[in-house]
């Protein structure tokens, strides 16, 4: 009963943005952290950024900061991932995530449902 559906994902050159939406339904939004995780050929998955579960905090991969933004709107039950000056080396699988987290965050336990997936290829 549970879904995270992603959208958002595409083709993009080198510079360009795209905006990233997780749909989810069949969970009591607001209890859960929710973050994006993603996946390169070849590669394990791997954190990208997270949010806190009344959005106050955020949380974010070392090579995206400065260029990625998480946020949630817990009135639409959506986690959104908005990617500037995207790279090469983003290109992968994105995935939403719902988790098990400290109040504020600043622990993430465990992740309890994944969406499908959206690709992101940035071309140079």
């Amino acid at each position: 009963q549970v879904q995270l559906v992603e959208s958002g994902g595409g083709l993009v050159q080198a510079g360009d943005s795209l905006r990233l939406s997780c749909a989810v339904s069949g969970l009591t939004f607001s209890t859960y952290g929710m973050g994006w995780f993603r996946q390169a050929p070849g590669k394990e998955r791997e954190f990208v950024a997270r949010i806190s579960r009344g959005g106050g905090n955020t949380y974010y991969l070392d090579s995206v900061k400065g260029r990625f933004a998480i946020s949630r709107d817990n009135a639409r039950n959506t986690v959104y991932l908005q990617m500037n000056s995207l790279k090469p080396e983003d290109t992968a699988v994105y995935y939403c995530a719902a988790g098990r987290t400290s109040t504020g965050g600043s622990v993430w336990y465990g992740t309890d449902y994944w969406g499908q997936g959206t690709q992101v290829t940035v071309s140079s």
